[in-house]
C-alpha cells in the first residue's frame, strides 16, 4: 500500500473531541516504511517537525497547525513465541486497542482485560502507560518498536528502558518528539490469573452473580462500568479523562482529610497518597456545567465534553477554570493527562 498524502485537511475525524482544524498536510501510513518515508519528505522540506497521530483520543487541538500529521495506521497482531505459561504477541501501532484487548481475551491470554473499552490506538499505550482498575500497559509490556524520527534508525526499546510511570514514560519525557512507535511487543500469561482488586469490578461481578470470574468476566464487567460512567466519543467529543489524579505528600493529606472527610485518596506507602481528581472537580461544582458547547460529564466530572462545536480554545480555557478552582479550594494543582497540540 502506498503512502496516502493530503493537503489542507481537516482533523475533525481524527481526533475524539471532535475539534475541527486543520493541517496542510497529512500523511496516512501503513507500513514502518512509509513512516519512513514521510519523515524524511519533511526533514527535507518543512521546517516544523510534524507531529504523530495515532487514534487522536488522548489529544486537545487548539488552533489549525503549522505542521504535518503522520497518521499511523499500522495493522497487525502476530505471536512472536510461546511457551506453556506465556504468550509474546507482535502488535501494529495502528491496532484499535480494544479491539486487541477482546482478541487476548477470546484467546485466554490474560493480562489486559481490566484495560477493557479504553479508547486510542495500541501505539500510545506505552507512551501513556495506560491503565485501569488496577492494572497498567507496564504489567505486561516486553519492548517497543520506534523510527528515529531524526536518523530514520528502526530501534527496539525493552520495557525496562521505557521509565513507565503513571500515565508517563520515555517517550513523554527524554525522548519527546524523537521517536514514532510502529510496533509493541506484549506478554501475556496463558494461565489466567484474574485481577478484581478494584472495588468497582468486584461490585460489578457480584450484580452479574459472578464467583468465579474468567477474564472473559472481568472485561464484561470493565465495559459495563465503563460504559454507565464515560460518554461514547461518537456521540459527545472527548478525550477520556482529561486530568492525571495528583499525588500529595502524606501529611498534606491528612490535613485535607480533617477539613474535607470525605475526599477520595489511596495510600500509596511511600510517604504519597494519590487523590481522585474527578472528586476535587466535583466538589468545586464543576460536574454537569456548560458553557457554550464545551461541558463537564454529568456522570464523570473528570471528563471534559464537546457537546457539538465547542473549539479547542474553549475547553482549554475550561480546563484553566477547572484547575484554578481546585488549587484556590484544595491547594492541588491538576495536570492534564490530555496532549495539547496547536
Amino acid at each position: 500500500m502506498a503512502l496516502k498524502i493530503f493537503s489542507n485537511k481537516s482533523l475533525r475525524d481524527y481526533n475524539t473531541f471532535g475539534i475541527d482544524v486543520q493541517t496542510h498536510t497529512l500523511y496516512e501510513t501503513h507500513h514502518q516504511d512509509e513512516i519512513k518515508e514521510a519523515l524524511e519528505y519533511e526533514r527535507r522540506n518543512k521546517q516544523t517537525p510534524p507531529v504523530i497521530l495515532g487514534g487522536g483520543s488522548n489529544v486537545l487541538f487548539v488552533s489549525n497547525l503549522p505542521a504535518a500529521v503522520i497518521k499511523v495506521n499500522i495493522k497487525g497482531i502476530k505471536i512472536l513465541r510461546e511457551d506453556e505459561n506465556n504468550v509474546w504477541l507482535k502488535v501494529g501501532a495502528g491496532e484499535v486497542w480494544h479491539s486487541f484487548v477482546m482478541h487476548c481475551v477470546n484467546n485466554n491470554w490474560a493480562g489486559i482485560e481490566n484495560l477493557s473499552l479504553i479508547p486510542g490506538l495500541v501505539g500510545a499505550s506505552p507512551m501513556q502507560n495506560i491503565g485501569a482498575y488496577g492494572v497498567e500497559v507496564k504489567d505486561v509490556l516486553y519492548e517497543v518498536h520506534a523510527i528515529n524520527r531524526s536518523s530514520g534508525e528502526l530501534v527496539i526499546f525493552p520495557a525496562s528502558t521505557c521509565a513507565l510511570g503513571y500515565r508517563d514514560s520515555v517517550f513523554k519525557v527524554k525522548y519527546k518528539n524523537q521517536f514514532v512507535i510502529y510496533d509493541v511487543v506484549f506478554k501475556l500469561n496463558k494461565k489466567p490469573i484474574v485481577n478484581t482488586s478494584y472495588g468497582a469490578i468486584k461490585q460489578e461481578l457480584e450484580k452479574m452473580k459472578i464467583n468465579t470470574p474468567t477474564i472473559k468476566d472481568v472485561s464484561n464487567a470493565v465495559i459495563h462500568i465503563r460504559q454507565s460512567k464515560l460518554p461514547d466519543p461518537k456521540k459527545i467529543g472527548n478525550a477520556g479523562s482529561f486530568f492525571k489524579n495528583p499525588f500529595i505528600s502524606s501529611d498534606s493529606f491528612h490535613l485535607l482529610k480533617a477539613k474535607f472527610p470525605a475526599i477520595v485518596g489511596y495510600d500509596l506507602g511511600n510517604g504519597q497518597y494519590k487523590v481522585a481528581a474527578g472528586w476535587l472537580i466535583e466538589q468545586c461544582g464543576w460536574k454537569g456545567f456548560r458553557r457554550g458547547d464545551a461541558g463537564c460529564y454529568d456522570k464523570q466530572a473528570l471528563v471534559l465534553v464537546n457537546f457539538g462545536k465547542a473549539s479547542g480554545k474553549e475547553i482549554l480555557e475550561l480546563c484553566s477554570d477547572i484547575q484554578k478552582s481546585v488549587m484556590d479550594r484544595f491547594n492541588i494543582h491538576l495536570v492534564p493527562e490530555v496532549n495539547v497540540i496547536g
